[in-house]
């Protein structure tokens, strides 16, 4: 990892000092990289004054529940599942550019409420620095509208200095690729469905099936385009292996099956 080690123990001394700040915390637990790691450093920090939880949604894959509910469990953490409607809400199923806003509106409105519930002083999510920085993140709007905080994003925590944090930790997801959620594979204004996210999702599970790890499905109506680590691309070069994806994408739906010779890349859609 490329970081400057000095500076990112800094940083997460500073993370350390900015949760200690807090009485009590809801995280917004997703079991990905960012998550995971900032549930660990409440947890040490705040004891059991930590909440995650964790919505259970169509727009993300099927099997990170399970992995988000063995990083809580593991963490010592009491979780709390919910149920997460966005592909109902009409702006969101549209697809805008802002489609993230509306997603994370939903989300954290009902967050707020179980933080007032249950008593806790505030509703965190797993922003990092590079979030701000390198991408666009409409759905920011929403967590400052709520009064969410962000405090790996806050102590200036990048992405590489958080995987390199949460391998000290002894975390297992200090490598995990990254999970973006599943709407992101849609260009803007065509309509998200609960069928083609089943589709999308499907289809990136019979590639990490396969073997690859950093991919994406972009889902252009007929056709699926496929996004891979550019070390990656010769292995679907391989007979075999793309017959057996031909033929499993059409089985689900896809009736093409490309693969971009860019490879994978953050917010390609954007």
């Amino acid at each position: 990892m490329d970081i400057n080690v000095a500076e990112t123990e800094k940083k997460f001394d500073e993370l350390k000092k900015i949760l200690s700040g807090y009485k009590s915390l809801l995280i917004a637990f997703s079991g990905g990289v960012d998550s995971t790691f900032l549930l660990k450093v409440a947890k040490d920090v705040l004891g059991d004054n930590v909440l995650a939880v964790t919505a259970l949604s169509e727009t993300y894959a099927k099997e990170e529940l399970e992995v988000a509910k063995k990083m809580a469990s593991q963490i010592g953490v009491r979780q709390v599942l919910i149920e997460s409607g966005e592909v109902d809400i009409p702006q969101f199923r549209e697809n805008p550019p802002d489609r993230c806003y509306y997603c994370k509106y939903e989300l954290f409105s009902q967050l707020k409420k179980i933080a007032e519930k249950e008593g806790i002083a505030l509703v965190a999510d797993g922003t990092n620095f590079n979030d701000i920085t390198s991408d666009h993140r409409p759905g920011m709007r929403a967590s400052c509208e709520l009064g969410v905080v962000s405090p790996l994003c806050e102590a200036k925590l990048n992405k590489e200095e958080i995987r390199y944090l949460s391998k000290k930790l002894s975390l297992p997801t200090w490598d995990k690729p990254e999970m973006a959620c599943l709407s992101s594979r849609f260009p803007y204004g065509t309509d998200i469905t609960r069928e083609k996210l089943l589709m999308v999702d499907e289809a990136e599970r019979i590639l990490r099936e396969l073997g690859f790890r950093q991919l994406r499905v972009r889902h252009h109506g007929e056709i699926a385009r496929i996004e891979l680590e550019k070390d990656a691309i010769e292995k679907m070069m391989d007979k075999e292996t793309r017959q057996q994806v031909i033929e499993r994408f059409k089985a689900i739906g896809f009736k093409y099956v490309a693969l971009d010779l860019e490879g994978y890349r953050r917010g390609s859609m954007n």
